[in-house]
């Protein structure tokens, strides 16, 4: 046996936080060897942040990260880490992965594989190393390796995949197996969303058995540059077989996840491979010889567990819960905001924010414990002894009545607050809508009316209540988080100003369906380990209603717009598919098959009318989180033209369909 102990170390960085990056790289460097750890992944780009941007662009950035490997490296000693920063040659930037052997830097591998799709836009800063290619960066008066290199230490071999190059399909292990690597090390910054833990999973296992190697995958943890969420999860297999996963949306600054991997083993099963055939050309480039002697370490029985909340039947909801409470945490802790400002409506969206906000505190105080959870969020003064308090001390609601607003929302509003320990404010702000349609009414000459000012009428009493919850806000240092879904933003079913008011928008990555089933699950289940929260019936027995139309008019949000599940269909299908109107109805119609096929075919038009005419609504949106590969995000996600032709030719061709359709079944 030839056995060596790995690690997985997921770190929480933030983009151009040099120190507290550094620093986070010498905790997870100093836990290791504590831990009797030979080799240590460590994420991608973690010196400088993943997210930096086109900060990447400016040259002191890459000087700087090299400042920081200078100052990283002295303590690896005795071990082998790997640490991620750009690394500028030839004037193009790479994306580099350097390896640290006994204090000193032994080489640094390029990424062949840019992902440009997504939140992802690497290849405006990057450029792709090409495969086969290993040259010398001059550097502080030294040589260094760099390119498609594999690492020889103590007689191990050493190849990397960095993130995106194990999800393409020529990915660079079959080569690097071939060159005789015992030890693949991915470190990533793979960004989370719903069910991603299987295919990382797929992969490194698959990797691990086709190459036969040992595989090391790490990742980014938490809300890194404030959009994206990264959930850690590291994972080590061998040969086929999972060794250790990591636990997920964890709260702390650094989590290393080890196991004992056996490098003669992995060789015997490459030699098994008929397939397996080394290269054997005697002038073999990108081989870098590093001395060095591996500890000798023990044997270790392999228990890969999934935490209890993955496993439960409800894992969506569960992943929803903790990658949102994680994403507010970090934003809260790294905007040096001191709590969150709700305007809670009594309807679904508020309350789910509202609702977030306690779970990010519960959730955050039961894994670190009243001191940790304190120290990490840094907010001035708060002196919570349970997390109920804090919730009180981080957490202020505000209901803000119309003669439009209902006793049924307005006590919903009240309970959910109770329920979760937050401040509760109400505020009457029916004056100042009176106020504002008279003031408008003298200068326009005529009095408003719903006839013709419906949606003028509806408008103004959203964005009256937006001064008073942001003055809120500024009062108590906190931030304003606004409550639109998504959607309501595929088809600017928002007031701008209004409902969309605020700093940061933490569900508008979220469809109103899985919303609604979210709370209704919170209401009679919840999260593992906390329970229901069975206030929330107040809310989900309501129907989604805005409350600004006048009660007679018996104003529902499905009633101005469509099903909510068949809006969701379509979205699905018209953005994420990029189907035309005409494909849209035909792939619906078997399954929707009792909506008569005008009434879907109107419904399809005006889906597609509204989403082209809001695209400046979505451009306005606060920062919102990325929870699954749907997103309206125009900012990092799915671009649009903010005036187009408005889908005109394509609704047009959906009209003569059904048209002919119609006639054929006379």
């Amino acid at each position: 046996m030839r056995l060596l102990r790995v690690a997985a170390g997921a770190l929480n960085q933030t983009p151009l936080a040099w120190e507290s990056n550094r620093d986070n790289v010498l905790g997870a460097i100093g836990e290791a060897r504590r831990a009797g750890v030979a080799v240590l992944c460590l994420p991608e780009l973690c010196l400088t942040g993943y997210g930096c941007e086109d900060a990447f662009h400016s040259p002191w950035v890459a000087d700087v990260a090299w400042e920081m490997l200078r100052e990283v490296a002295p303590a690896s000693d005795g071990l082998v880490v790997s640490v991620g920063l750009p690394v500028l040659h030839r004037n193009a930037l790479f994306n580099c992965a350097a390896l640290l052997v006994d204090g000193r830097l032994a080489g640094l591998v390029a990424k062949q594989f840019l992902p440009g799709d997504g939140i992802h836009y690497e290849p405006r800063w990057f450029k792709p190393w090409p495969r086969g290619v290993a040259v010398e960066l001059e550097r502080d008066g030294e040589r260094v390796p760099l390119g498609d290199l594999v690492f020889e230490v103590d007689g191990v071999g050493i190849g990397f995949e960095i993130c995106e190059d194990a999800w393409v399909g020529t990915r660079p292990g079959a080569q690097l197996a071939r060159r005789g690597i015992d030890l693949l090390l991915n470190p990533s910054a793979s960004h989370f969303a719903f069910g991603k833990r299987e295919v990382r999973e797929r992969f490194v296992l698959e990797g691990s058995r086709a190459f036969g190697v040992s595989y090391v995958y790490t990742n980014v943890l938490g809300n890194e540059a404030g959009r994206a969420i990264y959930d850690g999860g590291g994972l080590i297999a061998s040969g086929g077989v999972l060794l250790a996963n990591g636990a997920r949306l964890t709260f702390g600054d650094r989590l290393l996840t080890t196991a004992v991997v056996d490098v003669e083993q992995t060789r015997m099963q490459q030699a098994r491979l008929w397939s397996y055939m080394p290269e054997l050309s005697a002038g073999e480039t990108g081989r870098v010889r590093v001395p060095f002697r591996f500890a000798e370490t023990e044997p270790e029985l392999a228990e890969p567990r999934l935490a209890a909340w993955e496993l439960s039947a409800s894992a969506k909801e569960e992943e929803l819960t903790r990658a949102l409470a994680l994403g507010l945490f970090d934003y809260l802790r790294k905007s040096g905001t001191r709590g969150f400002v709700v305007s809670l409506s009594g309807g679904s969206d508020s309350t789910a924010v509202a609702c977030l906000v306690a779970l990010m505190v519960e959730l955050a105080w039961r894994e670190l414990g009243r001191e940790a959870f304190l120290a990490r969020i840094r907010v001035p003064g708060l002196v919570a002894a349970t997390p109920r308090e804090a919730v009180g001390e981080l957490l202020t609601c505000v209901y803000q009545g119309t003669a439009n607003s209902s006793e049924t929302t307005r006590s919903a509003a009240r309970e959910v607050a109770a329920a979760i320990g937050a401040r509760f404010l109400e505020l009457e702000v029916g004056e100042l809508v009176d106020g504002y349609v008279a003031r408008v009414e003298g200068a326009l000459g005529r009095e408003l009316d719903w006839r013709r000012d419906d949606l003028a009428l509806q408008n103004i009493q959203a964005r009256v209540r937006a001064p008073s919850a942001w003055l809120i806000a500024n009062v108590r240092g906190a931030l304003l988080l606004a409550t639109s879904d998504r959607s309501e933003a595929a088809v600017g079913y928002a007031t701008m100003d209004g409902d969309t008011a605020g700093g940061l928008s933490p569900i508008a990555g979220v469809d109103k369906p899985f919303l609604r089933r979210w709370l209704r699950w919170l209401e009679t289940q919840g999260p593992v380990g906390i329970g229901p929260l069975p206030a929330l019936a107040a809310v989900t027995r309501q129907q989604p209603t805005p409350e600004l139309r006048p009660a007679d008019a018996g104003q529902t949000a499905e009633g101005d717009l469509m099903p909510y599940d068949l809006l969701d269909a379509i979205e699905g299908l018209a953005i994420g598919d990029k189907r035309t109107p005409l494909e849209v109805y035909r792939l619906l119609r078997p399954r929707w098959p009792d909506v008569p096929p005008e009434q879907l075919a109107a419904w399809l038009e005006r889906f597609f009318r509204l989403f082209a005419r809001n695209q400046w609504k979505r451009e306005r949106y606060a920062p919102s989180f990325h929870v699954d590969d749907l997103n309206l995000d125009p900012k990092t996600w799915f671009r649009f033209p903010i005036l187009s032709g408005g889908f005109e030719r394509e609704i047009e061709e959906l009209r003569r369909h059904v048209v002919a359709e119609a006639a054929a079944t006379k």
